[in-house]
């Protein structure tokens, strides 16, 4: 079993089948020894989770769990990046992570939100996990989902 196969089953993480395009994109390209995804929104089962905006109060959605779907988008960039690549053990570093996250305009904790994804990324690849990233307060996301993220991963 490939080393990074190994890991996933070892942290008990099934990659989901790739989350088909809501518009006109593709999932991920491959350029240069990079593979760039589409943001990714926490599609689960073809369905977002949760709908709407991120802060605290009644009728948004927390924090804690807004990490939760980051995550679950860190996973969806995961499956389109392997779907280009062939194989996770290709990738020898994760580069850049961006982040949204659908905010109420008081919440001012999107990089704990986008830590959600971060951490998985590290539990899975280690060092080679550790990247540059963005976390960015947005309106409204596509679908009215909470989170949306993209990764940029260098491979041979």
């Amino acid at each position: 079993m490939a080393a990074i196969e190994a890991r996933l089953a070892e942290l008990g993480i099934e990659l989901p089948a790739v989350v088909p395009p809501v518009a006109a994109y593709t999932p991920a390209v491959v350029d240069s020894g990079h593979v760039y995804t589409s943001g990714q929104l926490p599609m689960v089962s073809g369905a977002l989770p949760a709908t709407g905006k991120v802060g605290d109060g009644h009728g948004l959605i927390p924090a804690d769990d807004a990490k939760k779907y980051a995550r679950i988008c860190a996973l969806n960039a995961l499956a389109a990046v392997k779907s280009v690549i062939g194989s996770l053990d290709r990738v020898t570093r994760v580069v850049k992570v961006v982040g949204f996250v659908a905010s109420d305009p008081s919440f001012t904790g999107q990089p704990g939100v986008i830590n959600g994804a971060s951490e998985v990324l590290g539990e899975i690849f280690g060092d080679a996990g550790v990247h540059a990233r963005s976390a960015v307060g947005v309106a409204v996301l596509p679908l009215d989902a909470p989170v949306e993220v993209e990764l940029i991963v260098a491979y041979e």
